[in-house]
């Protein structure tokens, strides 16, 4: 397949998910990772957030952290599960007061873990579309959404599912980040499915770089997220080969990044499990630069003229 220079492509953006963590040691190796990210000017890196008190106060010192030492913009992931309406709007005003103007609204997972079934709690938002209109109601924050390329596991059918998507757009939604998926065939069929649905958001691709290929083909049996055989067979044997594994990785992850530059997409959202390196190097096959990167090529072409 020949691809187009990515440097020549002009308009590339990318963001970044974290999540929160949970040790002094995960803590060190999440900040080492913003740190090697956070030359490439990423749009916003966004920060997960889970059911449970301690779970939201992790989440909002490494926001604070991020405004506080970092001139990245944050996002904070924001849900329905567990919480009544009062206590996510006190959350809602408690990053408003930190400075935070963009969220990533989302129902949340079961209480029970992701494929479990939801309960909304009776005096809380019940799902992403009321948690839309209740942040937009507060103040007119960037929010960002989910969408699913191969349905959300719970939604009946596609046509279900887009116009839960629709409703929260119609809400105020001003971006969608879509579930990982492998097969861009698919994600440009569902856009093709969202824009025939009246839905002009943004569409961003959620890429998940492969580090670990068991837990990943786990987590996306319970999502719904289809595994091609072609990309199990890539990673077959090599559960006790941690350098080629990783070799591997940032291959498959470089091919789905470039072919869907080629179908034009410019906006990339990257899981990054709190780990850098894959994330770079695909980031700098798209011709994204540090400022240090790009100062020792403007000298490399000083001295070549």
């Amino acid at each position: 397949m020949n691809h187009r220079n990515p440097l020549k492509n002009a308009g590339i953006n990318v963001s970044f998910e974290f999540f929160p963590p949970k040790s002094e040691k995960m803590e060190e190796t999440l900040w080492r990772s913003i740190e090697r990210l956070a030359p490439l000017s990423p749009s916003f890196v966004s920060v997960t957030y889970g059911a449970g008190g301690s779970t939201r106060e992790r989440t909002h010192y490494t926001i604070e952290r991020i405004l506080t030492e970092t001139s990245l913009k944050p996002a904070a992931h924001l849900t329905c599960v567990d919480a009544s309406r009062e206590e996510v709007d006190a959350v809602v005003r408690q990053y408003w007061q930190t400075g935070v103007r963009h969220f990533v609204a989302l129902r949340g997972d079961s209480q029970t873990g992701v494929g479990g079934t939801y309960q909304a709690r009776p005096d809380g938002y019940r799902n992403a579309v009321e948690l839309v209109a209740g942040l937009k109601a507060f103040a007119d924050f960037e929010i960002s959404v989910s969408a699913y390329p191969e349905k959300h596991p719970e939604s009946p059918d596609f046509a279900t599912d887009i116009d839960l998507l629709k409703r929260k757009v119609d809400n105020g939604a001003t971006r969608a980040i879509t579930q990982f998926f492998f097969d861009n065939d698919v994600y440009e069929r569902y856009v093709e499915r969202v824009r025939r649905a009246g839905i002009y958001i943004p569409i961003v691709p959620g890429i998940v770089p492969i580090h670990d290929f068991t837990k990943v083909a786990r987590f996306s049996a319970a999502c719904g997220a289809t595994i091609p055989a072609w990309l199990a067979e890539r990673f077959q044997g090599l559960e006790d080969d941690e350098q080629t594994r990783s070799h591997v990785a940032a291959a498959v992850c470089a091919e789905q990044v470039l072919d869907l530059v080629d179908r034009g997409i410019g906006d990339f959202h990257f899981y990054t499990m709190n780990r850098a390196d894959l994330v770079y190097s695909i980031c700098h096959i798209l011709g994204l630069r540090s400022g240090a990167e790009q100062a020792g090529e403007s000298d490399a072409a000083s001295v070549a003229a």
